[in-house]
């Protein structure tokens, strides 16, 4: 037991360490991170209107973390099991004496240090309301703790199809498509349209399995527990799964 237990963890420093580096390495990272810290300014100051609407909140801010997270969580994950399988190191990776589990946790940690990385570089604009008024700063705090949980959830679902293909941009499509469709099961527009059809309970229904669902939640300065188990119970979910793929990639490809 214990012998498992250090192998995972041992796999999840590796991989960790491993992709870490590799995200920095390259211009990837950067590139990343500028592009998601201009477009996120662009929807919260210019798209919302922030200076008009005489509020100091970052409420604009955070109501873009679910849509834009559909598109660049994906492409930050897509290439972590996909590239292994193109350049032919899976079978290296994985015949290193460590547990399979930890080099999938480990993978997706990596990505999410860099979205967390990218987050951080936003404090200035929570620095900014505090000059311009006196927000509501623990429901920010919740709501950017709750940002990080939801952007692990969107890495998950980015890992987990990337390693069902060879193809990262293959794998970025599918991603988005599922994110997409886990971000739409909230909007008001689509829960209203099922309740419509089916009644009020099919909308709530599936509004439970969305993450704009749970976070909303926390913009409003509320800790659910049930949201936060519901995007950590996701992201586990998304661990299993992965693992399960690529562990049938490897004993195909044998």
């Amino acid at each position: 037991m214990m012998g498992r237990l250090d192998s995972t963890i041992t796999g999840i420093k590796a991989a960790w360490r491993r992709e870490l580096s590799a995200y920095f390495a390259t211009p990837l990272a950067y590139v990343f991170i500028a592009i998601f810290l201009l477009v996120l300014s662009i929807f919260t100051w210019e798209l919302s209107r922030f200076f008009d609407t005489g509020a100091a909140d970052l409420g604009p801010f955070f109501y873009w973390h679910p849509w834009l997270y559909m598109l660049f969580m994906p492409a930050l994950a897509m290439r972590l099991w996909s590239d292994e399988a193109s350049a032919g190191t899976a079978e290296l990776l994985m015949s290193l004496p460590v547990s399979l589990p930890g080099l999938v946790i480990g993978k997706l940690l990596a990505a999410w240090t860099v979205a967390g990385f990218a987050l951080v570089l936003t404090a200035p604009w929570w620095i900014t309301v505090n000059i311009l008024g006196a927000p509501d700063n623990a429901a920010i705090a919740l709501s950017y703790f709750m940002s990080v949980m939801m952007a692990g959830a969107y890495l998950g679902i980015g890992t987990a199809v990337s390693a069902l293909t060879r193809s990262p941009v293959l794998a970025f499509v599918i991603g988005v498509v599922v994110a997409f469709l886990l971000t739409a099961a909230g909007w008001p527009m689509v829960t209203g349209a099922l309740s419509d059809l089916f009644g009020t309970g099919a909308g709530d229904g599936i509004a439970r399995f969305s993450f704009m669902t749970h976070f909303e939640t926390a913009q409003r300065g509320v800790l659910e527990l049930r949201g936060l188990f519901f995007f950590l119970g996701f992201i586990a979910l998304c661990i299993v799964l992965n693992t399960i793929f690529v562990a049938h990639r490897r004993s195909g490809a044998q």
